[in-house]
């Protein structure tokens, strides 16, 4: 005597699925006839490259916003104009007339630098007074007498007392040439130390995504996005920085939401000069399965005793045969079992 067999027949439909069981006998008679039902409704096996992929709202722009604060009290005596591009060695604000200057570096200024100082902030002013033509003096992490010197020649240059020293304030270090965003400070204003003057950003165009933390799986850096742009064309992006914020509650009834940031690379530069800010939309790929077999989810059968089956059909009998699944994505299901392949034909609900 053949055994009973019952399954539980998946539905899925707009991304939610539900069950319900189909009993097989175990008496010769109702297996022969089981054996003779065949599907209404089918489906083939497909190969196919499968992609779990989501969109998401993006913003186009210059990347990650950073702000200038002001170190010293004093006067505002020069701002830049928002939208200004400065580069290494140019005048980002001045406060009583003395400028501080752009210069490149990963590491902020945080310190006064002076003979006898050491460390990477040291390395950093060297390699710029070197850049800027300045010399006689080692490019390393120690501030010399002879690094003083070169500092000497550059106040100089700038108008500004020779002290040798650089004091906290007088530089202003970012990873490279910069965008002015926006202008706090008013020139004639007074300026208490602390105090923002004015945002700045790179001066490339970059795609910026705020995720619910819950979708951070998407943010894999380096990897690759697509960019649908305004008008309608997309470009290829590449997820350059991902970083957790916090975004304040809108109201007194809400708490603030925990986001992930990510910043999109676009390498074509050309395609996206035509914003300054823009809407976009962004699709990740989460995961991606090439070369597999899928079926849509709704011909999945969850088996009583463990697991899913497809139901194969010859168009004069059907059988049920069980499968391991893989990726799920755009309502396909990837799978695998003895003789499934492309070309299969297998059952689906009506």
């Amino acid at each position: 005597m053949r055994k009973a067999l019952t399954v539980v027949v998946v539905l899925a439909a707009g991304g939610a699925a539900s069950a319900f069981l189909v009993n097989r006998g175990d008496t010769g008679q109702a297996t022969k006839s089981a054996a003779r039902a065949v599907p209404v409704n089918t489906a083939k096996v497909t190969q196919q490259t499968l992609e779990d992929t989501e969109t998401e709202d993006g913003r186009l722009g210059f990347g990650t916003t950073s702000s200038a604060v002001n170190r010293v009290a004093g006067t505002v005596t020069a701002v830049p104009d928002g939208g200004q591009e400065l580069r290494r060695g140019n005048t980002v604000y001045s406060i009583d007339n003395k400028p501080t200057t752009l210069l490149y570096g990963a590491l902020p200024a945080y310190r006064r630098l002076a003979v006898g100082t050491e460390g990477d902030d040291v390395l950093q002013l060297e390699e710029n007074l070197k850049a800027m033509g300045y010399s006689g003096f080692t490019v390393d992490d120690e501030y010399t007498d002879a690094t003083a010197a070169a500092v000497e020649e550059w106040q100089d240059d700038l108008g500004l007392d020779e002290t040798g020293v650089v004091e906290l304030g007088q530089v202003l270090f970012a990873p490279g040439h910069v965008r002015v965003d926006s202008v706090q400070a008013q020139e004639g204003s007074p300026l208490a130390p602390n105090q923002p003057v004015l945002t700045y950003t790179g001066t490339t165009r970059a795609v910026t995504v705020e995720l619910d933390a819950a979708d951070q799986r998407l943010a894999t850096p380096n990897a690759a996005v697509s960019v649908a742009l305004p008008d309608g064309k997309s470009v290829p992006g590449t997820i350059q920085k991902v970083s957790t914020v916090i975004v304040p509650a809108d109201s007194p009834d809400k708490d603030p939401e925990t986001k992930v940031e990510v910043i999109v690379a676009i390498a074509d530069q050309k395609a996206v000069s035509a914003w300054s800010s823009a809407a976009t939309d962004v699709t990740f790929t989460a995961s991606e399965r090439k070369n597999v077999l899928t079926v849509p989810v709704a011909a999945l059968v969850a088996l009583r005793e463990g697991g899913f089956g497809v139901e194969v059909t010859d168009g004069t009998a059907s059988r049920y045969v069980p499968v391991k699944t893989g990726l799920f994505a755009n309502g396909q299901v990837e799978i695998s079992g003895a003789g499934i392949k492309a070309g299969t034909t297998v059952g689906m609900p009506k």
